[in-house]
């Protein structure tokens, strides 16, 4: 299999990949739903070694070290969206989640507010009032695509990731001092959105096992249909500690 690398472009902390944009690199090997568990901080702008474990797995590898591992998701409890929400709710919320008065990674191809439209995704989710879901608008631009009219599926992957990492977060209460950082995920992508579409990003929490906050979110398209929908498992670390360690969701 080629090399897989990871332009500078898509880094989630200042020195290694968005959690989420590396899964969908990974899940990209494979069919159907997949889960990738995130082993280690996947470097940026170098060649990682993508290997077929089986017919159902990959693994992605910088050396001898497992980066993330790939695996299909075919008997996985199908992904569900307990409720959606208006496009303007949606605006309402945008921006309003606590992480904005001091992103731990501002400069996060999702969620970073340092990147410049056109450049990272900018999707800032915030609380839904009344509801236990976070929120945010999302119009992707040409630069997403492959050519086509569609993004590629792995910018999918990468707008599910932040808003369920905040929502895990905020309804934890982690504090200042506390990092999260994203250690499995299992999507499934039943289409994808178009350039230009305007979209909602939606994001719920789902429980808390120690240092393992779970969530879950959705990208819904224009028409409020659900586009996709994942399931991740965060782990919480040091805010000191965040950009060097990424540790496994075992």
């Amino acid at each position: 299999m080629p090399a897989l690398t990871v332009p500078p472009r898509f880094r989630g902390p200042e020195r290694s990949a968005n959690g989420g944009y590396m899964c969908g690199r990974a899940a990209g090997y494979l069919d159907g739903p997949v889960t990738v568990t995130l082993h280690r901080p996947p470097p940026l702008d170098t060649q990682l070694r993508v290997e077929a474990d089986s017919a159902d797995s990959v693994s992605i590898r910088h050396g001898d070290t497992v980066v993330a591992e790939a695996t299909a998701a075919r008997d996985s409890p199908p992904l569900w969206v307990p409720e959606t929400v208006s496009m303007d709710e949606t605006r309402a919320a945008e921006g309003a989640a606590r992480y904005f008065q001091d992103p731990m990674f501002p400069t996060c191809f999702v969620c970073g507010p340092q990147r410049s439209p056109g450049d990272g995704l900018r999707i800032f989710p915030g609380p839904v009032r009344g509801r236990a879901l976070w929120a945010a608008p999302w119009t992707p631009d040409a630069s997403l695509a492959d050519g086509g009219p569609k993004v590629r599926p792995e910018i999918a992957w990468a707008a599910l990731d932040c808003p369920s990492g905040i929502a895990a977060a905020e309804a934890a209460d982690v504090n200042g001092e506390t990092a999260i950082l994203l250690g499995r995920m299992t999507a499934s992508v039943a289409a994808l959105p178009a350039v230009g579409e305007q979209c909602r990003v939606i994001a719920w929490p789902v429980g808390r096992d120690g240092r393992k906050l779970t969530a879950a979110s959705a990208l819904l398209g224009e028409g409020g249909q659900v586009l996709a929908a994942a399931r991740m498992v965060w782990l919480t670390v040091p805010r000191t500690a965040a950009q060097m360690t990424s540790p496994e969701a075992s």
